[in-house]
């Protein structure tokens, strides 16, 4: 009788126009549509946000402990194929997640080379946002920016038809077999999680920060072994403040799903 949809892109009134695809939603058409008695549409990291409450302990991976905080707000961001972010604030019953866009805003580099990627996105892109660099394309974009820093070949498998490159490229990283590989996933996880921390603050994310997406699953020892967390923590005099914010990875792919549900049951 009901029926709910994450939408990849921000919903003004039961439309959305999806942000990396030509298509517009509309909740009462597909209503109409589909002989319902109601369709709700959410923004895919606000659905991800209703699925939280539904995870299993052993659904998450631990990144920081961090201290409890049972009503402070939370915060969610996955990197997937764009880069989602989404907020949850306690009203006293329970958590009342939001959707953002936050994956829009300004890149910042910090440094030479993020310097020359910029000018590289902006002479692409005009606009060069945290997604540009934070996401399975973002991924891509640093690989191929390093592979001419580096005046290295390009290799036959990124352009053929069947290419999934940023799964090969994260492949060949965790194994440890391409150099340019392995310095792009490092540097593709100091990004994510200087943009998590940057979350963090904006949300005042005292009650926990949560990756979500499909990639984070995909990468999660290279999540583990620090690089993460200190770009995560390198904030300057908030650095105390986030060391008491519980960082976790989710792992159930089902989650968004699971938030819709949610969401339906409770409208």
């Amino acid at each position: 009788t009901r029926a709910a949809f994450g939408v990849a892109g921000p919903v003004r009134q039961g439309i959305s126009r999806i942000t990396n695809l030509p298509w517009e939603i509309s909740a009462e058409r597909l209503r109409h549509q589909l002989g319902l008695q109601a369709v709700y549409l959410l923004n895919d990291l606000e659905a991800l946000a209703w699925g939280i409450d539904t995870l299993a302990t052993e659904e998450l991976v631990t990144l920081q402990a961090g201290s409890d905080d049972d009503t402070g707000n939370r915060a969610v961001i996955a990197a997937g194929t764009g880069l989602g972010q989404a907020g949850l604030c306690h009203n006293g019953n329970g958590w009342r997640p939001f959707a953002t866009e936050g994956g829009h805003t300004e890149f910042a580099p910090v440094d030479e080379q993020e310097w020359l990627l910029f000018k590289y996105l902006q002479q692409r892109h005009g606009h060069v946002s945290w997604e540009r660099v934070v996401s399975g394309p973002g991924l891509v974009t640093l690989y191929e920016f390093l592979l001419q820093l580096r005046k290295a070949p390009a290799p036959d498998w990124l352009t053929a038809p069947d290419a999934a490159p940023a799964a090969r490229i994260t492949g060949l990283a965790l194994q440890q077999s391409d150099a340019v590989c392995v310095e792009t996933l490092q540097w593709f996880v100091r990004l994510y999680g200087r943009e998590a921390g940057n979350l963090a603050l904006k949300m005042n994310a005292t009650g926990g920060v949560y990756l979500g997406g499909g990639i984070a699953p995909a990468i999660l020892p290279a999540l583990q072994d620090g690089t993460f967390m200190e770009a995560f923590l390198d904030k300057g005099r908030m650095r105390g403040l986030l060391e008491g914010t519980a960082v976790s990875v989710i792992c159930n792919d089902l989650v968004a799903l699971q938030g819709l549900t949610h969401y339906a049951l409770q409208a």
